[in-house]
């Protein structure tokens, strides 16, 4: 998964742990240790695809606006990564048996990961992290 990715998965989280908040790129960046110009890029896409708000002047910052119990991982990761099924082997044409079948595993790990990322949903991660929160 791509640090873009990560990004938007762990700022919605964030923003979507209390959508009537205003959060700041700044006190996100800090939070999760990332740089805010890059976190601003990110940000900037998640506006683009409705997830997020962005509110200008003093008290501003973003808020979210997408819908927690649909919003997917993999809608996230789509949004920065391409997700597409294309698992084509580069040079199929001198491919021996072993390279064929690592092949073929690392398609099926693909295929289930996408899967997961598919099912989990921002609000299955909001209580996941209520679960780690409270481990602690």
């Amino acid at each position: 998964m791509q640090k873009s990715s990560r990004l938007a998965i762990y700022a919605l989280t964030e923003l979507a742990s209390d959508p009537d908040r205003q959060v700041s790129v700044a006190e996100i960046g800090e939070k999760y240790r990332v740089s805010a110009h890059h976190l601003a890029k990110v940000m900037h896409t998640l506006g683009r695809a409705g997830l997020v708000r962005s509110i200008r002047g003093v008290g501003g910052g973003y808020s979210f606006t997408g819908n927690a119990k649909r919003t997917t991982l993999l809608d996230i990761i789509s949004l920065f990564e391409d997700t597409s099924s294309d698992c084509k082997m580069a040079d199929s044409t001198a491919a021996t048996p072993a390279e064929w079948a690592l092949f073929d595993v690392s398609c099926e790990i693909d295929d289930i990961a996408k899967a997961t990322f598919g099912a989990i949903t921002i609000s299955t991660m909001l209580k996941q992290t209520e679960r780690r929160a409270n481990r602690r």
